[in-house]
């Protein structure tokens, strides 16, 4: 039921939406509709060689890896704003109209958007289709890790993909992919924006190798509030632990703590650390109750803001290995 009010209350925004953006034209005979044609025509092909593609993506992340790879020939419309749950989120009257505008949708995929179905709510009031050539999963071709359930089964897929830069590099070659096949004429902007940005990201895969390999086996043990880092820790050889799995998990319960407590431990786990968009306090009793410092923030599903530390994929990356390694070498 809550699924349908939300696609009823979104569509009816639409309806709004288009009816005041078309309400300010008529077309009074032939002539001025055969004008209209033309002009449209007109329009398109000035679009296709000079104007910039109208891009939307679902949050800031991605925001930033298809800006870098889009660079001056995009324009983009991020949707979630920095400290709001891409999970869970009811599109605004604004995405309603980007989306509508737009030349071109990238999400997340991997269960990242799922909160009511509300992206594909989203695309089917813009009027697009999930396969029709204008909406892409960054996350294709990634293979996915899942979340145990509480009887111990793999059921629930993991959408903190890009924590991995392995993965961020594959993002960036489907963004790459995607607005070629969508603005073929510069199909050679896009090819040199990528390879520069994946040199970039391949720099910092190699940091976070060296950098882990520099922390003392025993070591090499990230416990954050969340399991966002599955990726990252399988692909670069740490453990992890946490108090709940996913955002959408409760948060921080008796047994929760109970249990990473133990962990750390057995563990014997020199450092903690928090993400900078989840509420600490479950974390800080986890510190009390063991002794064990919390060393510092990490990004896991959004950027820093404008200006301030991590407001780039590259940098939040850059950012999460430095604090990794301070916390678990000192």
């Amino acid at each position: 039921m809550k699924r349908l009010l939300q696609l009823t209350f979104t569509a009816l925004l639409a309806v709004l939406l288009l009816a005041a953006c078309g309400g300010g034209s008529k077309e009074t005979d032939g002539s001025s509709s055969s004008n209209n044609d033309k002009k449209s025509e007109q329009k398109e092909e000035k679009k296709s060689s000079d104007e910039k593609l109208q891009v939307v993506t679902t949050f800031s992340i991605l925001y930033d890896i298809v800006q870098n790879v889009g660079g001056d020939r995009v324009e983009i419309h991020s949707m979630v704003p920095i400290g709001t749950d891409p999970h869970e989120y009811s599109a605004l009257p604004e995405d309603i109209k980007k989306a509508t505008d737009a030349d071109v949708m990238f999400w997340n995929g991997l269960n990242m958007e799922t909160g009511d179905g509300w992206f594909e709510n989203l695309v089917e009031v813009a009027g697009k289709t999930m396969d029709g050539g204008q909406v892409f999963e960054l996350n294709e071709g990634v293979e996915p890790k899942y979340l145990t359930s509480e009887d111990g089964r793999e059921e629930e897929i993991n959408p903190h993909s890009f924590l991995d830069v392995k993965v961020g590099i594959k993002m960036a070659e489907n963004a790459r992919d995607a607005l070629k096949k969508v603005d073929p004429d510069h199909a050679d902007v896009y090819e040199e924006n990528a390879k520069s940005y994946i040199e970039e990201l391949e720099k910092v895969h190699q940091e976070y190798l060296d950098k882990i390999a520099d922390i003392p086996e025993e070591n090499r043990v990230l416990v954050a509030s969340e399991r966002a880092y599955q990726y990252m820790t399988d692909a670069y050889g740490l453990e992890a632990g946490y108090i709940w799995e996913i955002d959408t998990d409760e948060q921080g319960t008796p047994e929760q703590i109970t249990s990473l407590v133990k962990f750390i431990k057995e563990k014997n786990v020199p450092a903690l650390f928090v993400e900078s968009n989840v509420d600490s306090r479950p974390m800080e009793t986890v510190s009390k109750e063991t002794g064990v410092p919390i060393k510092g923030k990490l990004f896991s599903d959004e950027l820093g803001k404008p200006g301030e530390d991590g407001d780039s994929y590259i940098k939040m990356l850059k950012w999460n290995i430095d604090v990794i390694h301070k916390g678990l070498t000192e």
